[in-house]
């Protein structure tokens, strides 16, 4: 809308527009000019139904030559007439602050419509452009309204209306401002989709998930046959949650007859606890390998806060045999002792997992198609020993039998096969039960064969003669006149069958047991070349069989030996060794020289296929010329056919048999123990030598060697037997312990 001036519009001419000035005389105004069949129709009545010309009349005044004049008489007073206010509005006038308005030029563009300016009205002023005096305002009002500039002054310019707003312009906002929002919510969408999607997902799948354990049972130990030694069942355990029980005595009593077990006790572990967290403790152990009819059983009582899970135990079927070399496991299946503990990483498997996507409550079947995961369980692998169970049992047996003659604290029976180096049977005495060992002793619990340590006594003098065979220091013909006693260093040494300073044969030495006669060929031998036979034949270091912790034994350095040492060592005193380590010395002199590590692993069966896998080779080297080995076995044979000779009571009844007695001493922590060790090792048949056996007594009031042949003599004897090995064809030779 243009800005209305303060002045009523003028054709160019100086006429305002709609008077009857603008016709050109004072007649009525021609059609389709401006004013005509407008607003200014309507403003030529009065509100009082009159025409402008009956007001002038009615008033006295001129119609200005008759014409009809549409404007409101200018003495007509805006507060007379009620209507006023309302026609200005219409004519789009301003109030004139109760004046009579005047009309205003209207463009040709909006003819239809007279604009009224309102005016100083005058009642006796006819003339429309005469100048108007200025009104004064009375004292006390409020500001003087603006007036008119005077004539001939440029009129004060009008403000400009506010700008309206571009429609255009709010559509492009309003687009980009959408467009914005869906650009927003899609790159929010990829990120969710895309992006976020793992971390969502794996939130939400833990509570949705099952897993389940796929049990992988840990693998059997056999012997040399099959037949199994240890392995696990498939069993349950019993537990509580404490939080759920609601009697605990009368649950206790329902389960004390199944479980085997005082119902106090199960009571007592059913009683609420509370953990180091500060959480009540909701699982509690009940009892651990039931077997599975008696879980069923349980499962039937329907006893609140009592569960069953599934579990697996250990079984040894032989009970105590061979249970100090096989060990036993924890409840979770750990090995702690023996070959248990040894392979426990070779037997224990790996368990596998189910995970899959399931509904909650009684819906928990997996989803089709959601997540789902499975590892396959790795059973272990299981151990094939070279242990005969039979003969096993026949050594522990027999064992026990003369052992207790004498009252004797540790025994230790060793039966190995001289062309593999293989175990057959290793006994210690006193053993347990594998299948209950929190009912035995530490020390009952001990593999003697490998743990225990002593001085080996005159057995040790086999090895003398061998290396003093070896190094061409002696014959098998030579004989030394032996006296009764020797000196060395500030120790009398004695023999048991004095000689008198006669001259004694090597078998005769040897049957005799003569410490004097050892100690004369080992001054010859020397301490570095009698140490390094006692390496070569396995002493002073691990046999590495198999069983965890065993000793080494030791040797006395040639640096260390005093005057003493010349004389005890050569006869087996200052040196410590295991049983096993003195019987796979004796194997190698029945295996013509060679030394063959002893070893209890056969085969490891793979639990994944069942495949085979031999053990590891067994260490072998030269330590005897064939011929010397077999001169040196043929000497050990005097001691069970000689008259008189210390080893008479292992002989086997239709074999050949070679071996050493010895009297040893058994140091625990480097300490002496009261009494002695007997033992004897000796092989069959001795011209062709099958097995070697090795029995060790230890008792406290001596007597050991008494029960140590007869031992031998009982074990070697069955082992012949069940491996069918024939009778030697030819006899002993005859020995002639003091030639002439």
């Amino acid at each position: 809308m243009p800005p209305r001036a303060e002045e009523p519009r003028r054709d160019p001419s100086g006429s305002r527009r709609g008077s009857s000035r603008a016709t050109g005389g004072r007649g009525e105004p021609r059609t389709g000019e401006p004013g005509v069949q407008g607003i200014s129709d309507a403003r030529a009545y009065t509100p009082r139904g009159r025409t402008v010309r009956e007001e002038r009349q009615a008033a006295g005044r001129p119609t200005a030559g008759g014409a009809e004049q549409r404007r409101t008489p200018r003495g007509a007073r805006a507060g007379g007439d009620p209507f006023r206010p309302a026609l200005q509005v219409l004519d789009g006038g301003r109030a004139g602050g109760g004046r009579a308005g005047r009309r205003e030029p209207v463009p040709a563009a909006r003819a239809a419509v007279v604009r009224t300016v309102p005016t100083r009205a005058r009642p006796d002023d006819d003339d429309d452009d005469a100048p108007r005096p200025p009104r004064r305002r009375p004292a006390g009002r409020g500001p003087r309204r603006p007036t008119r500039p005077a004539a001939g002054r440029s009129p004060r310019k009008p403000r400009k209306p506010p700008r309206l707003a571009d429609p255009r312009r709010r559509l492009r906002l309003g687009t980009l401002l959408v467009l914005a929002l869906f650009a927003t919510i899609g790159v929010r969408l990829v990120f969710l989709q895309a992006v976020d999607t793992p971390a969502y997902a794996g939130g939400g799948l833990a509570d949705r998930v099952i897993r389940i354990d796929l049990p992988a049972p840990r693998g059997a130990i056999y012997d040399r046959t099959g037949a199994p030694l240890a392995n696990s069942v498939e069993a349950r355990y019993v537990f509580a949650d404490p939080t759920r029980v609601r009697d605990r005595t009368e649950t206790a009593r329902a389960l004390s007859p199944l479980l085997g077990r005082p119902a106090s006790e199960l009571a007592e572990r059913m009683k609420p606890r509370t953990l180091e967290n500060g959480k009540p403790s909701q699982f509690e152990y009940l009892a651990r390998g039931v077997d599975v009819p008696t879980a069923k059983k349980i499962v039937a009582l329907d006893l609140y806060g009592i569960g069953v899970h599934r579990d697996e135990r250990r079984e040894v079927p032989g009970g105590d045999l061979a249970a100090n070399l096989i060990g036993f496991t924890s409840q979770d299946m750990v090995g702690l002792e023996g070959l248990e503990a040894r392979y426990d990483d070779l037997l224990r498997g790996e368990i596998g997992r189910r995970v899959y996507e399931a509904g909650q409550g009684k819906l928990d079947a997996p989803i089709p198609g959601g997540y789902s995961s499975t590892t396959l369980p790795k059973p272990g692998s299981s151990l094939q020993l070279t242990i005969d169970r039979d003969l096993q049992f026949k050594a522990q047996q027999v064992l026990k039998s003369q052992v207790a003659k004498v009252q004797g604290s540790v025994g230790v029976a060793i039966v190995l096969d001289v062309p593999t180096g293989e175990v057959l049977a290793q006994a210690s005495h006193p053993t347990y039960n594998a299948a209950k060992p929190q009912e035995s002793e530490p020390t009952d619990r001990e593999d003697a064969a490998t743990s225990f340590v002593v001085d080996p006594g005159s057995i040790h003098k086999a090895i003398t003669f061998g290396a003093a065979l070896q190094e061409g220091v002696i014959t098998p013909d030579t004989a030394l006149p032996i006296p009764d006693t020797i000196v060395r260093g500030d120790t009398t040494f004695r023999d048991t069958h004095p000689a008198n300073g006669r001259r004694m044969s090597l078998p005769g030495m040897l049957a005799y047991s003569s410490n004097v006669g050892t100690i004369e060929i080992a001054d010859k031998l020397g301490p570095d070349r009698l140490i390094d036979y006692q390496k070569r034949f396995g002493l002073g270091q691990p046999t590495g069989e198999g069983i965890p912790g065993e000793a080494s034994g030791r040797l006395l350095p040639a640096q260390s030996w005093s005057g003493s040492s010349y004389g005890s060592v050569p006869i087996g005193h200052s040196v410590d060794a295991t049983p096993l380590q003195m019987a796979a010395a004796y194997a190698a002199i029945a295996n013509n020289g060679t030394y063959v590590q002893p070893h209890l692993i056969k085969e490891v069966i793979s639990g994944k296929d069942g495949s085979r896998t031999p053990g590891k080779a067994p260490v072998t080297r030269p330590v005897l010329s064939p011929a010397n080995a077999k001169a040196l076995r043929t000497m050990l044979e005097a001691v069970t056919t000689v008259d008189g000779a210390t080893g008479l009571a292992a002989a086997v009844p239709g074999y050949r048999v070679a071996g050493k007695t010895g009297t040893g001493i058994r140091y625990v922590d480097g300490k002496q123990q009261p009494g002695e060790v007997g033992s004897f090792i000796g092989m069959a048949p001795a011209d062709n030598p099958r097995f070697v056996v090795a029995v060790f007594v230890w008792s406290p009031g001596g007597g050991g060697g008494a029960v140590a042949a007869p031992a031998f003599r009982d074990i070697m004897g069955f082992t012949l037997s069940r491996n069918r090995v024939p009778p030697s064809g030819a006899p002993a030779p005859k020995f002639e312990v003091f030639p002439r």
